[in-house]
């Protein structure tokens, strides 16, 4: 069961951050299993548990991020990942999304919902979706302004898809859909009520995930 982080994550995590190196991390590896790794493994395993219980016909699979990165792909980075995340999407081989995620890093954590490089195709089926049944974008565009949690993400297109009005022309010309909540790292953190948590802000999101999960694979 999650117990909570602690501040030792936080330290954790800046320290690897700031000497991102096998010598270091191997140095430090009590530290990563009881301070990062097994919560974080605790916290996705329980949330995925509630969210199956929750919503059983949505199919949705976990996949945790390892710390390890990618050797074909550092580019000058370290050999670690100084954020770690879990994600909940659909059983398909197309991981771009629609899906839920939770990360956290040294400084904050963040979770919510939305793509992961979603192809142009996908995000133009996107938009015809709202352009064929505008009602419905509507009634969750007027939703997710009545809440304070949960903010759309800021990347536009430089040039706009086209003109759907006000109220849909900020998820009408999205390059991606990301709705997310960002918070310092903090005393939720180390609440065992996390997943709790989670899953309420999941289950608000739940409209949104089937709505574009419908548009994007229909």
């Amino acid at each position: 069961m999650f117990e909570g982080f602690s501040e030792k994550t936080s330290e954790f995590l800046w320290g690897l951050a700031l000497n991102n190196e096998k010598s270091w991390f191997e140095a430090h590896r009590a530290e990563y299993e009881k301070y990062l790794r097994a919560p974080f493994h605790d916290l996705a395993v329980q949330t995925a548990a509630l969210m199956e219980q929750r919503f059983p016909k949505a199919g949705l699979k976990l996949r945790i991020t390892r710390i390890y990165r990618d050797a074909r792909r550092l580019h000058g980075k370290g050999p670690y990942k100084d954020h770690l995340w879990f994600t909940l999407i659909g059983d398909r081989e197309d991981t771009t999304g629609p899906g839920f995620w939770f990360e956290i890093g040294p400084a904050d954590y963040s979770y919510g919902m939305g793509t992961y490089a979603a192809s142009a195709d996908k995000m133009e089926a996107h938009r015809k979706s709202i352009a064929a049944n505008p009602a419905r974008m509507e009634g969750l565009a007027k939703m997710f302004e009545k809440q304070d949690l949960f903010v759309l993400g800021e990347e536009d297109y430089k040039k706009p898809k086209g003109d759907m009005g006000e109220l849909l022309n900020k998820w009408y010309n999205k390059k991606q859909i990301e709705l997310i909540c960002r918070k310092e790292f903090g005393e939720e953190l180390f609440s065992p009520e996390l997943p709790q948590t989670l899953l309420e802000g999941y289950s608000f999101l739940m409209p949104y995930y089937e709505f574009f999960s419908e548009s994007m694979f229909a």
